[in-house]
């Protein structure tokens, strides 16, 4: 099998590579190999990083670049609610790093981390069905340690900057962890109730108001939270509660600009 066991987790494996395209294209490629699953393909940098909706994700030397393969985690119906389960683990990976007195370490809907406020990290799910029927899942993962992307419609921060002393393969042990943690309690899907409890515990902006971008109109009301898929819920002005699954969200009506 690729990759080399990870100390604490008998049943991982990690690939450390010092460059490569896309961590996540290298994952599906291994697992077209026909690879088990439960690995992790860590790079220094990236040549060819890539976002949500396909946006470019610049990835210099000195932060994160990750990607876990898993291969038929549960049920295709249940896949949805597996960004849930990301963001739970980063956060807590990011958090297990120490965080100075007063920094505030919140998820934002759907699966960003806000680190005082400022968006800290990249995370892309990918799922293809394989040759011998198979589900291969990649869980990417894109931390800013030492520096940050072009932050484009959201403010942006790294780790480092915010007084967070990790390095990537300090924060790449906590995640690790994190992740084999939360997929536990997920449980193929069976435990989506507790990780949303997890996820609201920890999000931004509960009750207040927000705005969404959506692909043909632009909506404010409440954010009201997430039900059992992890879809948006907004109420709007006449109290109807309204289900959103993709948009770019802002906080604060008539928000809608960086660093929102």
């Amino acid at each position: 099998m690729t990759g080399s066991p990870i100390d604490g987790l008998a049943h991982w494996r990690r690939l450390d590579l010092m460059a490569v395209g896309s961590t996540n294209a290298e994952a599906v490629a291994i697992a077209e190999k026909g690879d088990p699953g439960r690995l992790w393909v860590t790079a220094a940098e990236q040549t060819a990083g890539r976002g949500r909706r396909g946006r470019e994700w610049s990835s210099p030397p000195g932060n994160l670049y990750a990607s876990a393969l898993i291969v038929d985690p549960a049920p295709v119906a249940r896949l949805g609610t597996l960004p849930l389960v990301i963001a739970v683990a980063v956060r807590e990976a990011i958090a297990a790093c120490g965080l100075p007195e007063g920094t505030s370490l919140q998820i934002k809907w759907p699966n960003d981390i806000l680190l005082n406020g400022a968006k800290c990290c990249g995370l892309l799910l990918e799922s293809r069905f394989l040759s011998d029927g198979r589900m291969a899942v990649v869980i990417g993962c894109g931390v800013n340690v030492v520096s940050y992307p072009d932050p484009g419609i959201y403010k942006a921060t790294a780790l480092n900057r915010e007084g967070v002393g990790a390095t990537p393969d300090i924060l790449f042990l906590q995640l690790a962890r994190a992740l084999d943690r939360a997929l536990a309690l997920w449980d193929g899907g069976r435990g989506v109730a507790a990780i949303r409890d997890e996820w609201l515990h920890h999000a931004k902006g509960l009750g207040e108001p927000i705005v969404v971008n959506l692909a043909t109109e632009r909506v404010e009301g409440l954010f009201e939270g997430i039900d059992s898929e992890g879809t948006l819920l907004l109420r709007t002005d006449d109290g109807t509660i309204r289900p959103i699954s993709a948009g770019d969200l802002f906080f604060g009506i008539g928000g809608g600009g960086a660093g929102r």
